[in-house]
């Protein structure tokens, strides 16, 4: 959603970097094109403006225009200005809880997505915060909703309230409610009706049955695409009968970003959950913070961590880091990997939550490098006999000729494919020895001196520690960072992207031992 945005903020950055000292004229430059990148992603004018004067009054000064990188100063004070656009403090964007069953209003107009984002919520409630959970349709207005609803909970798993016909809204929010109660739920999510466009009569229902449920949240349901109409139906929603939050959804569509930074600044009612994609499982929780290091490019290894202690496997985590520092790796351990990225969303995703990686994920879409390619090198893989996936070695002129055959792919594709495991193997091997002063100089080559110094920052021990203090302080499970050897060990993040994520580093390590070969000779 934030790609056209992203670009354009970091080129202006960029331009920023170049200059050793920045005058004013320099600051003033820049906050034009930042106002104009807003303008174009559709950014409500009243809060560009305000946005503007806020950032150019922090960045003109002495301390910046003097400041030893004034440039990263800069781009400091659009963060923090951004996080505070898109939500200020994360505590206001959580989701609020009281003594069950409390319940959830889901409200907004036809279409926006109301009841595939019941559902979702509902799932994401069991699932991360171990709620039992209860969805009811109030839509008696719109045909089959109630059955969709259902449906619904069916495929997820999740409990639905019976039909009874010729209940109205109210009547229903009663019958759920004391169903609640008495199937000991937690919480109750109730899916109300919706119209083409606001109403009195709307308005009046969802009134009344607010009235009746005393709701913990009252959750608007926006559709990003359609831009800073989201961002009018939220204000008037909020108006009418008071709303908690947003649930903004398509944002993995190609809308411009406007309503998203439109939506607190305009309503004073936080985002709280994104919706990204069709699936049930399809929706995040909403961080300021995060989201604006994802529009500047630096990165989200926060998130990135909470999919690893989601979908790692501790035990074969730590058993294909040993071999990842022995450089001991096969067919099999490749496999694997390309699974583990398919689970954390692809290799696309993954690399645009790490920091200065962003430019390559895009470089890789345009240069047709998509996801795909990781399932042609799985359907090569799976072909192989299991001697032939453990003892690449073995693989000769006939055996490359059927696993091709086998996979649907070319010889050619299958030398490319072993050629890049060879290339791994080695530069694992390279990146053992060099240690962290060789491997920062390797980032920078490929990445320029500000990107790589702040992927290194990012991935620090001590920074990661902190992260997952974070996350198991919040209930997620013990973290297998410590031997995940896709955020520590490196090469096996991406085939042929041999040592760009090569992250488990020794400690100083390499100089010191060929200094000591040195004297020694």
């Amino acid at each position: 959603m934030f790609n056209s945005l992203s670009d354009r903020l970091g080129g202006i950055f960029t331009t920023l970097r170049g200059k050793g000292a920045l005058k004013e004229s320099d600051v003033d430059e820049a906050m034009r094109e930042i106002r104009v990148a807003l303008l174009e992603a559709d950014v409500a004018l009243p809060v560009v403006k305000q946005f503007v004067a806020t950032v150019k009054e922090q960045a003109v000064g002495q301390n910046i225009i003097k400041g030893v990188n004034p440039a990263q100063q800069v781009v400091k004070i659009v963060n923090d200005a951004m996080t505070e656009l898109l939500g200020g403090k994360e505590d206001d964007s959580k989701l609020q809880f009281a003594s069950p069953p409390c319940a959830y209003l889901m409200v907004g107009l036809q279409g926006s997505g109301k009841t595939t984002s019941t559902a979702k919520i509902a799932r994401f409630l069991q699932e991360k915060h171990k709620q039992k959970v209860l969805m009811a349709s109030l839509d008696i207005h719109r045909p089959a909703a109630q059955e969709q609803l259902r449906q619904l909970g069916v495929q997820t798993g999740i409990a639905t309230l019976p039909v009874i016909e010729g209940q109205n809204a109210v009547q229903i929010t009663g019958r759920a409610l004391d169903e609640a109660r008495k199937g000991g739920f937690d919480l109750v999510i109730l899916d109300t009706a919706g119209r083409l466009s606001i109403d009195e009569a709307l308005m009046q229902e969802v009134a009344d049955v607010k009235a009746a449920a005393r709701p913990v949240e009252t959750l608007l349901v926006a559709d990003a695409m359609t831009g800073q109409d989201a961002v009018n139906t939220a204000q008037k929603f909020n108006e009418k009968i008071g709303i908690t939050g947003v649930v903004l959804t398509r944002v993995d569509g190609d809308s411009r970003g406007g309503a998203a930074m439109s939506m607190k600044a305009v309503t004073g009612k936080p985002i709280k959950l994104l919706g990204v994609g069709e699936k049930t499982d399809a929706l995040e929780a909403f961080y300021p913070d995060r989201m604006a290091g994802r529009i500047l490019g630096m990165g989200d290894v926060v998130s990135l961590v909470e999919k690893a202690v989601e979908t790692v496997d501790r035990a074969e985590a730590e058993k294909l880091a040993r071999k990842f520092s022995k450089g001991q790796l096969d067919f099999n351990d490749l496999l694997q990997q390309m699974r583990q990225i398919g689970k954390m969303g692809g290799a696309g995703s993954i690399m645009k939550m790490m920091p200065g990686l962003g430019k390559i994920a895009a470089q890789m879409e345009e240069a047709g490098m998509s996801d795909d390619v990781i399932k042609h090198h799985e359907a090569m893989i799976l072909s192989m006999t299991p001697e032939e996936r453990a003892k690449p070695q073995i693989m000769n002129a006939s055996r490359r000729k059927r696993i091709a055959a086998g996979s649907g792919r070319s010889v050619n594709d299958l030398n490319k494919l072993i050629k890049q495991l060879q290339q791994m193997q080695t530069v694992m091997k390279r990146i053992k020895k060099m240690g962290m002063g060789g491997m920062m100089g390797m980032m920078k080559n490929m990445m320029g001196n500000d990107d790589a110094e702040m992927l290194m920052q990012s991935m620090d021990p001590k920074s990661l520690a902190t992260d997952m203090a974070a996350l198991e302080k919040e209930g997620a499970p013990g973290s297998p960072l410590g031997s995940n050897p896709f955020l520590q060990g490196g090469s096996g993040m991406m085939p042929g992207m041999g040592g760009i994520s090569g992250l488990n580093l020794p400690s100083h390590g390499g100089k010191k031992k060929d200094r000591k070969k040195k004297k020694h000779r």
